[in-house]
């Protein structure tokens, strides 16, 4: 990458990117389950093995067979850490300076609320080492730093470039993005979710009855009103355990309510570029047959 500028500045940064990924089908006929999984890398010795991720395929998909379907309930819900990073993803485009200046974000009035409970923080860090969007500098060469984007539960800054800085005259915060053909625009770099104090065995252990969602299906976040509504699949959770196979159902809330009731484990792993450890969400709306 090289950046050369009107305004003086001229950079350049190297990259690289491995990977390793399996899809595994189980079972026979109409009843076939599948599952994934994936590993990836900026330096191939940071991979994880083959034999690993084929061996973790497998299992999911062997673990999907039989699925069942539920009647409609509201009951606790358990993000795994493959699929909870999109709930972070939907905060992220929802504080975007784009959103914000165009007025069509459900946060637009939102800047220095309390969105989360005490001791949530949301990070986005493009100097991590070895992190999949890291960079020394934005497509308008500014340079990056570390920021938490939600401090102890408290929103505390938009993603912004130049444009949208000056249209909420404000600066700039050094998150503007573009290919090579497009006009810079905000987005995050290497963006996560710290983790909780406990695991998420734990996390589950009081729950009676719950879901936990390990696929999500569609793109049902509404950024103008912040109603939430997904397809999703994974497993039911009765007396703190995770029981059986659950697919073809929809969760509906939304997100405030669900950033305000949302409680992190301890698994957080650096996987993909917007990361999370297990969450648990209170009072989704399980909308099945």
């Amino acid at each position: 990458m090289v950046l050369l500028t009107s305004h003086g500045f001229s950079g350049a940064y190297l990259g690289s990117r491995h990977s390793i990924a399996m899809q595994a089908i189980a079972g026979e006929g109409t009843a076939m389950e599948t599952d994934y999984d994936f590993t990836s890398a900026l330096h191939a010795a940071d991979l994880d093995p083959p034999e690993q991720i084929g061996r973790s395929a497998g299992e999911k998909a062997v673990a999907r067979l039989n699925p069942r379907k539920m009647s409609t309930r509201r009951v606790p819900v358990v993000f795994d850490s493959k699929v909870s990073g999109s709930l972070i993803g939907h905060l992220v485009s929802a504080i975007n300076g784009s959103a914000i200046a165009r007025k069509t974000s459900f946060l637009k009035d939102k800047l220095g609320a309390r969105l989360f409970a005490p001791g949530i923080n949301v990070i986005d860090d493009p100097l991590r080492q070895r992190g999949l969007r890291s960079r020394p500098f934005d497509a308008e060469g500014v340079a990056g730093k570390r920021m938490a984007l939600v401090a102890d539960g408290v929103l505390t800054s938009w993603l912004l470039d130049c444009a949208t800085a000056r249209e909420l005259d404000l600066a700039t915060t050094g998150h503007a993005q573009r290919s090579a053909s497009s006009t810079p625009s905000p987005g995050p770099t290497n963006l996560h979710l710290e983790p909780g104090a406990i695991s998420p065995d734990e996390l589950i252990k009081d729950i009676d009855e719950g879901f936990f969602i390990t696929d999500l299906i569609g793109s049902g976040a509404n950024m103008v009103t912040g109603d939430y509504s997904r397809g999703a699949a994974g497993f039911w959770i009765e007396k703190g355990e995770r029981c059986y196979p659950v697919s073809e159902v929809t969760i509906a809330g939304h997100l405030l309510e669900m950033f305000r009731t949302l409680t992190p484990a301890n698994d957080l792993q650096y996987r993909y570029g917007t990361n999370a450890p297990t969450v648990r969400v209170e009072g989704l709306t399980i909308a099945g047959v």
